[in-house]
């Protein structure tokens, strides 16, 4: 959709907030709805003000009770649009795409439903209902526009996500994703390097490159080592401290992107793996396309290129049909892994998914059971891993809102390169958000790491200067930053990783 289409809508001073639920496609959707809305002349609405003109529910289908949590939302928010003339709902995401009618019949003052193809139609969608007075649902069956064509409101100056692809082809039978967000579609690589560079010239340090199966690029476009490439790509961008990606698939991960990853200075020694169980059987089940021995092998490799590096992952418990004995194997694979982070999940039902209507689905008691065992082990593993950290010095890309008692200890908080979370002592120079402090790591917890000394140094950076410059921007002006695909010519314009939601 062209820009001229998109300016229809015209929300001159009216005020916007979106509420965003899921993975991290559906929070870097929501940077595009903030761009959208942004450039239809919509403003942010004040976090300690009375409400938004339109509130915006970025939706996840993946968990069971996604839908209850969305209604109670829309309920408690019937009386506030009542007594507030003008003001409008809408609704979209993965559950406005699999609900559709669904959610104006269930809450008839929803005013705008879309979904996960057609985010771009938003304003004017917003337009159409306010003139037409009464709801608009559309939802497309295919992608529209490639996301990354639409302006964003980034939300952070110093990090960045970028899309390389979106859709799945896997056919997990926990995952309804595949059938919300359609199959792969890559983009481009001049594209996506044309976009890094644009956000590295306006200061961002770090980016993160994303796709629902972000190592599976390629496929759309013939090209098996496209990732590889692409990362070592991302080596030659003069200015790009920082190169993350989430979340791979490990049918997908080749020995070429392992080199790629050891060889190219700017990729970071941290991976994000899903597991999702340690049983061949369960895996079989759940139609995942590799086995024990596959994803420890992966691991074992990861390791010997990289020792220092960092392994998470996402791991399901209580899949129907799981034995205490396959839930043992899932055990033993998270002790062999010895991973820094496991993100588990205790099964849910997702509607529409095959495995809903499996045989075996476990009681609830003996899900939370095996759930605890697995949390209390994956604890001690990760406090061991990161008692190693201890007398090492590292860099700390010094972010903004990491710690939340910041303040209340005169610490401040970061990244290390393999994206462990470190608090230091707040040294006596300034220092901004997007810059590098190098500290010495003095004591370890099971989450994050204490650097108590003094900072060994400080660096001032690029990143930093975009945080300060964006923090000085008269009040009036949007918090964030407008950037669409970049054009030749055109002067450039100018968030850090979170887990997967289960279904990589």
């Amino acid at each position: 959709m062209s820009s001229s289409d998109r300016s229809q809508a015209v929300g001159v001073n009216k005020s916007y907030e979106i509420r965003t639920y899921g993975c991290q496609m559906n929070v870097h959707d929501s940077e595009r709805l903030s761009g959208l809305l942004e450039e239809a002349g919509y403003v942010p609405a004040p976090k300690d003000g009375d409400g938004a003109d339109v509130v915006v529910f970025n939706t996840c289908a993946v968990r069971e009770n996604a839908d209850n949590r969305l209604y109670g939302n829309l309920g408690q928010l019937a009386p506030k649009k009542a007594a507030r003339p003008g003001m409008q709902i809408a609704v979209g995401g993965c559950l406005a795409q699999k609900d559709r009618d669904t959610i104006v019949k269930k809450a008839p003052w929803v005013d705008v439903v879309f979904g996960t193809h057609n985010i771009g139609k938003l304003p004017v969608l917003l337009e159409r209902a306010r003139v037409q007075e009464e709801a608009q649902v559309e939802i497309a069956e295919s992608l529209e526009a490639f996301p990354s064509t639409l302006p964003t409101r980034r939300e952070s100056a110093y990090a960045a996500w970028v899309s390389i692809s979106v859709g799945c082809n896997n056919t997990c039978t926990f995952c309804i994703v595949p059938a919300l967000r359609g199959k792969e579609k890559d983009r481009r690589p001049g594209d996506i390097l044309a976009e890094i560079e644009a956000l590295v010239s306006e200061g961002v340090s770090e980016i993160t490159l994303l796709g629902q199966n972000v190592n599976a690029y390629g496929s759309d476009i013939g090209d098996r080592e496209a990732f590889s490439k692409l990362l070592r790509a991302c080596g030659t961008i003069e200015g790009l401290e920082r190169v993350r990606f989430t979340s791979p698939h490990p049918r997908d991960f080749t020995d070429d992107v392992i080199a790629a990853m050891a060889e190219t200075p700017n990729v970071m020694p941290q991976l994000h793996m899903p597991l999702q169980s340690g049983s061949d059987r369960v895996l079989k089940a759940m139609r995942r396309s590799y086995r024990q021995e596959r994803f420890l092998g992966i691991i074992e490799k990861v390791r010997a290129a990289m020792p220092d590096a960092a392994i998470s992952t996402d791991i399901i418990v209580g899949f129907p049909g799981e034995t205490e004995e396959d839930f043992e194997q899932t055990l033993h694979t998270v002790r062999e892994s010895r991973f820094a982070q496991a993100f588990t999940f205790q099964y849910s039902k997702r509607p529409g998914t095959p495995a809903a209507d499996m045989e075996g689905q476990i009681p609830k008691a003996v899900v939370q059971e095996r759930y605890e065992r697995l949390v209390a082990l994956q604890e001690e593993i990760s406090w061991a891993e990161n008692k190693k950290q201890v007398g090492r010095t590292l860099e700390v890309l010094v972010a903004e809102g990491e710690g939340r008692k910041d303040e209340a200890t005169h610490r401040l908080s970061g990244r290390a390169a393999d994206n462990r979370l470190v608090h230091f002592t707040r040294p006596d120079e300034p220092v901004r958000p997007g810059d590098v402090v190098t500290v010495e790591i003095t004591y370890a917890a099971p989450h994050h790491l204490l650097a108590e000394g003094p900072a060994k140094a400080v660096r001032r950076t690029r990143a930093g200067d975009a945080w300060e410059k964006r923090t000085a921007a008269p009040a009036d002006k949007p918090k964030g930053v407008l950037l669409g695909l970049p054009t030749i010519g055109a002067p450039a314009p100018s968030p850090a990783p979170t887990a997967g939601c289960g279904c990589d």
